[in-house]
């Protein structure tokens, strides 16, 4: 591995540790036999309140107990970024050790892959040409967009104020695993595998000046860490569908993977996008207030 590869990999177990809740701590799905109780703050703007999509069985602790509104929702982002940047405050005290170091250490072993696998997809991406072309960047960004949107309309037209939360939800999990993945990027500033030249060495990748986190730098994967952002609040908010779960992340993996197969990002990216995703959304987002 090259010297700056490995330099990076010291660099990552700090950087880990500023986004890596307890993923392994408590299931994402916790029915229970009480109902969930009314929430008694403002209501939403048009107050959407006669249907109802909440699952009937979450109490007050689950993940799909959240409520938000549009004038809560400023408050809460920055509630969720107090909580995220000051996550190593909670591994001082001696917590969440394992998710982090598991994290660390898949992230850690696929980007000495990366060098390895990466000369695959590009010798294949001929192969994959409908698969990419479907999962185009801009549609793929359009599509995890439209979720929240879609959802945001819908829950208005019917009133449904369960779901017009949800949409809120989904869209601040999407800021801030975007604000996250801008931080690392910003840092890393990572060559993208279509960077390197045909027959160029997918070594050396990390701390290339010039990059912009805006522009450029692919550790890790925005469109990752969006897709499972939005996932993860839809499939622990209609967890009572089974197919909706299976759906979600289904469509996010597929999503993630596209990004690979595109040689837009290592599987490294990927994976850490993904877990920015994840843990952000499940463990500062859906945390009942």
């Amino acid at each position: 591995m090259s010297h700056i590869n490995q330099r990076f990999l010291h660099v990552l177990v700090l950087g880990t540790t500023l986004f890596s809740p307890s993923i392994f701590g408590s299931p994402i799905f916790s029915p229970s036999s009480q109902a969930f109780a009314q929430t008694t703050g403002g209501g939403l703007p048009d107050s959407p309140s006669q249907t109802s999509t909440r699952p009937k069985t979450d109490d007050s602790k689950s993940p799909a107990a959240r409520e938000v509104t549009w004038r809560s929702l400023p408050q809460d982002f920055l509630r969720d970024e107090k909580n995220i940047w000051t996550f190593p405050m909670q591994l001082a005290k001696g917590h969440h050790w394992l998710p982090t170091l598991a994290i660390t250490g898949a992230t850690a072993g696929l980007i000495a892959a990366d060098p390895h696998a990466m000369p695959y997809f590009r010798d294949h991406a001929r192969n994959l040409d409908k698969l990419n072309d479907t999962f185009d960047s801009t549609i793929t960004t359009a599509e995890v967009i439209a979720i929240p949107t879609t959802l945001l309309a819908a829950g208005y037209a019917r009133q449904d104020r369960y779901m017009v939360s949800t949409a809120l939800l989904a869209g601040e999990a999407y800021a801030n695993a975007a604000v996250v993945d801008l931080a690392v990027k910003a840092v890393t500033r990572r060559k993208r595998p279509t960077d390197v030249p045909p027959g160029g060495s997918f070594s050396d990748t990390f701390f290339n000046g010039g990059k912009s986190p805006f522009k450029g730098s692919a550790f890790p994967s925005g469109h990752a860490a969006s897709a499972f952002s939005v996932a993860t609040v839809i499939a622990a908010r209609y967890h009572n569908h089974r197919w909706v779960p299976w759906v979600m992340y289904g469509m996010a993996s597929a999503i993630s993977f596209s990004r690979v197969t595109t040689s837009s990002h290592f599987p490294s990216d990927v994976f850490l996008g993904a877990a920015i995703g994840y843990t952000v959304t499940r463990y500062a987002v859906l945390t009942p207030r």
